[in-house]
């Protein structure tokens, strides 16, 4: 299930096992069903701070996206082209 924050502000999601899910603003993350029955989760449904939908991930919540062309010398896989600097200086 996917569970999205409709407020400006960061939310903490109580979730079974004592563990928390932090969505910020507009963001979203996947939850189980057991857990989107919570009091706590159903309390924040019905507010209005959080929106469920059954949707399992198929959109992608993402900022920017950089397709590859845009950073100057950084390799695809993360390195940067320079060389590393070693000895006394």
């Amino acid at each position: 299930m996917e569970i999205t924050n409709k407020t400006k502000k960061p939310l903490s999601v109580p979730l079974p096992a004592g563990k928390k899910l932090f969505l910020g603003p507009g963001k979203s993350g996947q939850i189980t069903r057991k857990a989107a029955e919570r009091p706590a989760v159903v309390k924040l449904v019905e507010a209005g701070d959080i929106e469920v939908s059954e949707e399992g991930g198929s959109k992608h919540q993402g900022g920017g996206g950089n397709s590859g062309g845009g950073l100057s010398g950084v390799s695809r896989d993360g390195r940067s082209g320079a060389m590393r600097q070693s000895g006394d200086k």
